[in-house]
């Protein structure tokens, strides 16, 4: 059986998605409809910290754990494991919140 390879041409002229033109302007909320519904995760990431498990367990109730992170720095958010902006901690009806102040694009993660 010979292989049969089509150009784009005589498949019927269509273009890859990716070269298709992006009209920014003629996008609405209402496009993204049918993913509303999609459940993601997001995670606030205060800051880190690295310890061994003898570390770990000597922790108890009143232990302060140090985070890599200084007072007043901005905040990580991630949406399924993705960095995808950074914020700031804030207090709404007595229950901590995150507002974001800047949004990561790709490759402008560090």
């Amino acid at each position: 059986m010979a292989e049969d390879n089509l150009t784009l041409d005589e498949f019927g002229g269509q273009m890859l998605a990716s070269e298709m033109p992006v009209e920014i302007a003629d996008k609405t909320a209402s496009d993204l409809a049918p993913v509303f519904d999609v459940p993601v995760n997001i995670s606030a990431v205060l800051g880190r910290a690295h310890m061994s498990v003898a570390q770990l367990l000597q922790l108890g109730q009143g232990s302060i754990l140090e985070l890599d992170r200084k007072v007043g720095e901005a905040i990580d958010i991630y949406v399924n494991n993705r960095l995808v902006a950074r914020g700031e901690v804030v207090v709404v009806d007595e229950r901590l919140g995150v507002t974001m102040t800047e949004i990561i694009k790709d490759g402008d993660q560090n």
